[in-house]
């Protein structure tokens, strides 16, 4: 039977392959905008029309659209103009990386008045993990109503339409793997280990070779032996050094044991199930307290404790004896996955003079090289790394997971290398610390605290890649907050045989956040003070340096930004509780309001490194070189409008690159809000320069004063002489010397300095189901100067929705053998659309003048408040201190029939006066 569709107006006759997808059949001809997140048809990345009916491309076999008509994203404009709903969800900002967009463009253009009436059914198929979804149904409700999405926004979130929006609407944003098929490409799948804990024997790959287009099999033999960390940091010697590219000894279910390279992905997945591997099963550690188990089986040779943190402030036992009350408790946050739509990619080749390239989805290209420099002895000035905008990261990309596979294989077999996880594979990579902490905390009658002790057990799973810095992130940064004269922290970072943990958003300040706003929570009750009038009690006030927790501390000094969120929280409590009440789902639910704030630094305590570079291009427009890709953070379009602001021209005039080592001498990334503070600073000095370098050289070149010229978007005007730029372009490069700056900003510049972030939430829960109904929520942001407000709010908004998800819904469960049971965004849910309320962000205002470098971190905290708000609000509600996460309703329910609630104001958790051992054995 002929094959044929009308794809996009043209006609395509070229057949599928048997079995093949639409979605890959799609994006073999050039139809990027089809996106891979999950291939099960959870996300509607991959939304197509057939027939004018949106469909989840990857589940519609591609030999069913035969005869149909066919349109993806890049097909719905018309005459070059766009529609209705793309140009909606470019003024609205309905986007920040961008990857899920235009499976929400296809789904919304079809949907008529009746389906558009409840967007959140309309929307249920479609996933976004950066935004929380308020610009995205106010784009959809916009383009239906015929009227600009402006409109919905307040005269000071109007701003003009991002540089790179009309790209992300259309799908010629281009992600990691957006990109014709190199010339012989070879593809890579990855054998995986069965076993938590097992040494390998023996590989037969003989099988696996005999498989039509297998061209390899790649094992421990074939990998470099030295071993390094996964995790991306400047001082990379702070990171444990404890991994091979393939290694004979697996310590996790999923650790990968045998690469099979060969000419299609299907042939790589034979190769792989033909693979024979022995295995000698050893025993396992199942968790942080078996890791500290005296005489217990060690994960790696050096022992269980991949960092520890120790830190005593006054006097701690005195603290506890002048209190009042004292409150101690264990809390435990659970495995989660950033669950960023894109999942980790790279390409991996080399060029004609034998330069190795490396293609990738990483926020930090430069340390990316570096690393495969290290691990494959290679010169930097052999290897370039390059990354595309990525469709989400959330610390998941700050890690080296795929690039020295592909590399290994790309040297290996002379030929083009891609690998690409699966959404399941993504769930076995990389994921949030799991944390044990055990709170004592005490105060005074009028909640003035005397002492603070907490006991951190942190789960670093197989690999220490992060676990040492995120231990010691959270362990220091969490009691910044505090005016507490007494405060011990004793902390773990532990091996286990589970799962990796890595970075994630907040980087292990949410889950001590969780236990230590929980715990002053019921001192509130014990003391019968309202939890706000105890915070003001027991925060920082402006001027008070935070407490110095190690030896060589500088303590950031509080600004007006703690109390300043605790005032906007107030304000809107106050305007709620005077307000009409919200409708209840049912007569016997229960309503409770709860609260949470959190600090961070406001700049990062790892080295790092900003750089930015601006020239003048010969027709007269600027050049903008910067270290990072975009991922959703949109400093893309920050560094363009203050680049433009600078070189007095507009942001069309700012060619833009970004995430190529070619283009800098050194950039240590995109991470830790950097992007927004130090990338930010060292874009305007950059462009400071600039400008001053063109106008010393139009002075020169015309003889004016330099005083006397000023800098125009097409000319230099030179004492009332116009001096067109390109033409002093040409003039400047007969002196050899282009007209360029290079400026770099380091996280020692500035002063040290706190950005808070704080939540209210007031929700509902069913005590015959345990179910939860979020009624209100506010968030308070110190971010500083707000360099672009509309935009800053949507990354708000999507960590509140991702804090929501990962403390109501989301769970990386495994089982007893250490199996992960749910590899999929069917069985790890994240919110849709209907899942998170409406969160009115508020901004603390900035004092004095408007200056870039007032710019606090912003949407990365954001999350860190979230979870605490959250069980306070159901404390509230229940009278129950739940201890562990997640909220689930199963849990809430349990509890909620096992337990009589306590009277208003008594804790349920037992007030324990047991000592904190000072540490735990073993190891």
């Amino acid at each position: 039977m002929a094959f044929s569709i009308a794809l996009n107006g043209r006609l395509v006759s070229e057949p599928p392959a048997p079995g093949q997808c639409l979605r890959t059949y799609l994006r073999e001809r050039g139809c990027f905008g089809v996106k891979k997140g999950c291939d099960s048809g959870d996300c509607g990345a991959c939304t197509v029309h057939v027939d004018g009916m949106p469909v989840h491309s990857c589940l519609y076999p591609a030999l069913r659209a035969s005869g149909r008509t066919v349109a993806t994203v890049e097909g719905l404009s018309e005459d070059g103009a766009l529609h209705p709903v793309q140009q909606a969800f470019a003024t609205a900002r309905a986007f920040q990386c961008g990857f899920c967009t235009p499976g929400f463009v296809m789904t919304a253009a079809t949907l008529d008045e009746t389906r558009g009436a409840d967007l959140t059914e309309a929307l249920k198929g479609n996933l976004c993990r950066c935004t929380g979804y308020r610009s995205i149904t106010q784009a959809v409700q916009a383009s239906h109503e015929g009227r600009s999405a402006d409109e919905q926004a307040t005269t000071a979130e109007t701003t003009p339409v991002a540089p790179e929006a009309e790209g992300v609407v259309t799908g010629r944003a281009r992600f990691t793997l957006d990109r014709p098929v190199p010339e012989g490409l070879l593809h890579v799948k990855l054998v995986r280990s069965p076993h938590r804990h097992a040494i390998v024997t023996g590989i037969d790959a003989a099988d696996a070779l005999a498989v039509p287009g297998v061209h390899a099999v790649l094992t421990h033999h074939d990998a470099p032996a030295i071993r390094f960390s996964t995790a991306l940091h400047e001082h990379a010697e702070e990171n444990p050094a404890d991994t091979r590219v393939l290694d004979d000894v697996v310590r996790h279910v999923g650790q990968r044991v045998a690469a099979v390279v060969a000419d299609s992905e299907a042939a790589a997945e034979e190769g792989c199930r033909r693979v024979r591997v022995t295995y000698r099963v050893m025993p396992a550690v199942s968790g942080p307290e078996h890791a500290l188990s005296p005489g217990g089986p060690r994960v790696h040779p050096g022992g269980n404790i991949a960092d520890e943190v120790h830190t005593a402030i006054g006097d701690i036992d005195a603290g506890l004896a002048e209190a009042d009350h004292v409150y101690e408790e264990t809390f435990r946050t659970h495995r989660v996955q950033q669950a960023a739509l894109e999942t980790h990619a790279s390409l991996a080749w080399q060029d004609d003079d034998g330069r190795l390239r490396v293609h990738t989805a990483t926020q930090a290209p430069h340390l990316t090289r570096r690393h495969l420099c290290t691990v494959f002895g290679l010169p930097p000035q052999r290897v370039r790394v390059t990354a595309a905008r990525l469709g989400g990261a959330f610390g998941g990309k700050q890690e080296a997971l795929t690039e020295d596979i592909v590399v290994l294989a790309a040297l290996r077999t002379g030929r083009p290398v891609k690998l690409e996880y699966t959404r399941a594979e993504e769930f076995t990579a990389t994921t949030r610390h799991p944390f044990q902490v055990r709170v004592r905390i005490a105060a005074r009658r009028d909640g003035t605290l005397t002492a603070l002790r907490l006991h951190v057990l942190c789960d670093t799973g197989a690999y220490g890649n992060h676990g040492p810095a995120v231990l010691r992130n959270a362990c220091t940064e969490v009691v910044r907050l505090y005016r507490c004269p007494n405060i011990t922290v004793d902390g773990w970072a532990l091996y286990t045989h589970n799962v990796p943990a890595g970075a994630f958003r907040g980087y292990g300040i949410g889950q001590i956040t969780f236990a230590v706003e929980s715990a002053l929570d019921e001192l509130a009750h014990m003391t019968g003070l309202d939890p706000l009038a105890l915070r003001r009690q027991a925060y920082l006030s402006p001027g008070q340096p935070a407490p110095a927790v190690t030896a060589d501390d500088t303590p950031p000094v509080a600004d007006h930004g703690i109390t300043g969120c605790l005032d906007i929280i107030e304000a809107a409590r106050t305007r709620r509780r005077s307000g009409t009440p919200s409708a209840l789902p049912g007569p016997s639910w229960l309503v409770g309001e709860g609260m949470a704030v959190t600090v961070t630094h406001t700049l990062p305590s790892d080295g790092h490194l900003a750089q930015a570079t601006a020239t003048l291009r010969a027709d007269g427009t600027y050049d903008l070189f910067t270290g990072a890709p975009e991922f959703g953070s949109q400093v893309t379009t920050v560094h363009r409008r203050i680049a433009a602001t600078m070189l007095a021209t507009t942001v069309d005039r700012i060619h833009l690159r970004q995430g190529d080592t070619d283009l800098l001498p050194h950039d240590t990334g995109g991470f830790v809000s950097t992007g927004s503070t130090l990338a930010a600073r060292a874009v305007h000095d950059a462009c400071r320069a600039l400008r001053t370098a063109v106008l010393e050289a139009a002075a020169a070149h015309t003889g004016a004063t330099p005083d006397s010229c000023s800098l125009g978007q097409d000319a230099v005007d030179c004492a009332g002489r116009p001096l067109p730029l390109a033409t002093l372009y040409r003039a400047v490069q007969e002196t050899g010397r282009p007209l360029t700056a290079t400026a770099s900003r380091d996280a020692t510049t500035g002063t040290p300095g706190l950005a808070a972030n704080a939540q209210w939430i007031r929700l509902a829960v069913d005590p015959a189901t345990g179910l939860i109904t979020l009624l209100d929520s506010v968030h308070a942001s110190d971010a500083g100067t707000v360099l672009d407000r509309r935009q800053l709010r949507g990354q708000i908004e999507g960590a509140v929705a991702q804090g929501i998800g990962t403390t109501l819904m989301e769970d990386l469960r495994t089982d007893h053998h250490g199996r992960v049971t749910t590899p999929d965004l069917r069985t790890y849910p994240i919110p849709h659309a209907a899942d998170v309320p409406h969160t009115d962000v508020r901004f603390v205002p900035t004092p004095g003048p408007d200056q870039l470098h007032c710019a606090k971190p912003g949407s990365e905290a954001a999350f860190n408040p979230v979870a605490p708000a959250l069980a306070n609000a159901l404390r509230d509600a229940t009278g129950i201190r739940f201890t562990t996460l997640p909220l689930r309703p199963d849990a809430i329910w349990a509890q909620l029939n096992a337990n009589v609630p306590s009277p208003p104001g008594e804790p349920t958790a037992a007030v324990r006066s047991s000592p904190v051992p000072e540490r735990p054995a073993g190891g």
